[in-house]
């Protein structure tokens, strides 16, 4: 199976020509009858070989984590250590698979172990420094050191970036960065003060959300064609920002309770289910309408059981929604083409063609 980075690297090398490569695109997209950008490329793996290293690499970092937990066996956080062995050894096992054997899923696996080190190594030194009360006591001063820890984690993100390019580092470095700033505020507002974290996490994160949507679409606009790296930073960041924006939409209707919801909320969840399909039409991306399926699912659940189908709603629901998103998915094309064709030309211009423009 060859990607698209397998071919621009061939076109590069001179391998094959870059007509050559336009009409290898040129045959698949006949062949599936829909536009290379509907199928939304990215690269997770490439044959079994890529499952046997991430699982033999990520035995190597529990191990790790073991070895660095024994260092500070009485720590109550994470250990300093731990983060440190584990980010030390995914940058290491990088190098090899991941700068010289370009294996995606264990590149995948390492980044995020490495980014997850780096901060357990910065949270667990700012647990040792605030140890006993003195965490409660000095609130203001332990913020703006997680603040910190956030901004050097993006910075170990960035140099990672820099070294191995790795699509998902860029949204593993503004998920760093949205902890910074959520940290700065929170700590500006005085954790004292806030009564219901709720009410000043939850619009945090959807703004954060979507500022991390608008970051996708100038990746994804910059790349129209979805035939560069440029794209598969773009579904990163879309994959981050869609739980980001999705789950505090409906923690203000009132899904995340946990409880059955009455029939408004139930049907404001199913609008606005809606509304991001259309837009993940627009886009041609699908992350929206994946992070909210939890929420759907729940909402309509609770509706047939309002309507008496108490024993089958758990099964109506899955046929619902089952059936709903297979008929999206065989039909994406045409509804996508519509969905473009009702957009403003200027907006138009700065989505993915559809059939009618590939043609």
């Amino acid at each position: 199976m060859y990607t698209e980075d397998d071919l621009r690297t061939a076109v590069a090398s001179g391998a094959i020509s870059a007509e050559a490569a336009d009409a290898l695109r040129n045959s698949v997209r006949a062949s599936r009858e829909a536009p290379a950008t509907d199928e939304e490329h990215f690269r997770l793996i490439n044959s079994f070989n890529d499952i046997f290293v991430t699982i033999a690499a990520v035995l190597l970092l529990v191990a790790m984590a073991g070895i660095g937990q024994s260092f500070t066996p009485n720590i109550d956080g994470p250990p300093p250590s731990s983060g440190l062995l584990i980010a030390a050894a995914a940058w290491g096992m990088a190098e090899f698979f991941t700068r010289r054997r370009r294996m995606a899923l264990p590149s995948i696996v390492l980044l995020l172990a490495f980014v997850g080190g780096v901060f357990e190594m910065l949270l667990g030194f700012i647990v040792l420094g605030f140890s006993g009360d003195n965490f409660e006591q000095n609130q203001v001063l332990a913020g703006l050191f997680i603040a910190g820890a956030g901004l050097a984690t993006a910075g170990a993100a960035y140099m990672h970036w820099r070294r191995f390019m790795v699509p998902i580092t860029v949204a593993a470095g503004a998920a760093a960065l949205t902890v910074t700033v959520i940290a700065l505020i929170v700590t500006a507002l005085g954790p004292k003060t806030i009564d219901d974290p709720q009410t000043v996490f939850m619009p945090l994160v959807f703004i954060a959300g979507l500022a991390i949507f608008a970051f996708a679409m100038r990746w994804d606009i910059s790349d129209l064609g979805r035939q560069t790296r440029r794209s598969d930073v773009a579904f990163w960041l879309h994959l981050l920002a869609a739980p980001m924006i999705a789950h505090p939409l409906f923690h203000w209707l009132g899904v995340t309770e946990g409880q059955n919801i009455g029939m408004g909320a139930a049907i404001g969840v199913l609008v606005v289910y809606v509304a991001m399909g259309f837009v993940a039409l627009a886009i041609d991306r699908r992350a929206l309408l994946v992070s909210a399926l939890a929420y759907v699912l729940f909402a309509l659940g609770s509706l047939f059981e309002r309507f008496g189908a108490v024993e089958l709603n758990v099964a109506l629901t899955a046929l619902v929604i089952g059936s709903a998103l297979l008929t999206l998915s065989a039909f994406w094309t045409p509804i996508r083409r519509q969905v473009v064709s009702a957009l403003p030309g200027d907006l138009s211009a700065r989505v993915p063609a559809t059939a009618i423009a590939a043609n």
